[in-house]
């Protein structure tokens, strides 16, 4: 296997990720948002199946802090 590409199959691999992602970008604002709700409420429901519950728990407390921040600066 060969560690380095050429420049051009550089260019060929960024403009096929750059459609992917156009077309990612394209069905996402074409999904209606009662299947976005869907997708996000089986996520949340499937938290703990999936082992997040302490990533998330370690995030969560990370957020809180940064809103304490906030709050103490604009005294809010």
């Amino acid at each position: 296997m060969k560690n380095k590409i050429t420049k051009m199959e550089a260019r060929v691999f960024r403009t096929r990720w750059k459609i992917v992602n156009r077309a990612e970008r394209e069905e996402l604002r074409g999904t209606p948002i009662n299947k976005k709700f869907e997708q996000l409420a089986a996520l949340m429901s499937s938290v703990k199946e999936l082992g997040w519950t302490k990533p998330l728990a370690a995030e969560e407390k990370e957020v809180r802090e940064r809103w304490n921040k906030l709050r103490k600066v604009y005294h809010v």
